[in-house]
């Protein structure tokens, strides 16, 4: 009897906890939207691939949340989502042939977006990195054949 008491008295934490454990094991949709303006030079970056694409530690692999290419002007603008149960970290990566002669390959950029931009499927603010001249070598700056 007295044990059925005791129980009793535990079940409504009992089931406050499992339930509490079921929600924190639910992935919820996060994403960002990044916008802006290729040039080589002063002449629109017309083609340039762009990807978001979030981050993940092994045993998960990357996910792409958006792809898209420059128009004739050098503009882009994306939009992703995805299911995660942790924080997603994304990033921009920018593939193009801008002041690269007749190399193989592509240049690739990678550019870190500030989690201060994700939403939760509605976007609220885009990233934006403005206009951007592609003639820049930028820092950790690579050569991809496979994107």
């Amino acid at each position: 009897m007295r044990l059925q008491r005791v129980l009793l008295k535990l079940l409504p934490f009992t089931i406050v906890c499992f339930c509490g454990s079921l929600a924190a094991n639910i992935p919820r949709l996060q994403g960002v939207a990044v916008r802006g303006r290729l040039l080589c030079g002063k002449v629109p970056l017309t083609g340039a691939k762009v990807k978001i694409i979030d981050v993940d530690t092994r045993p998960d692999l990357d996910d792409l949340l958006a792809v898209n290419y420059t128009d004739t002007d050098g503009n882009f603008e994306l939009n992703g989502s995805t299911r995660e149960l942790s924080t997603i970290e994304t990033m921009l990566k920018i593939y193009h042939d801008c002041d690269d002669g007749i190399r193989p390959c592509q240049r690739k950029v990678v550019w870190h977006i500030p989690s201060s931009y994700h939403h939760d499927g509605i976007v609220k603010e885009y990233f934006d990195v403005g206009s951007v001249n592609m003639e820049i070598v930028f820092r950790g700056e690579e050569r991809d054949c496979r994107h």
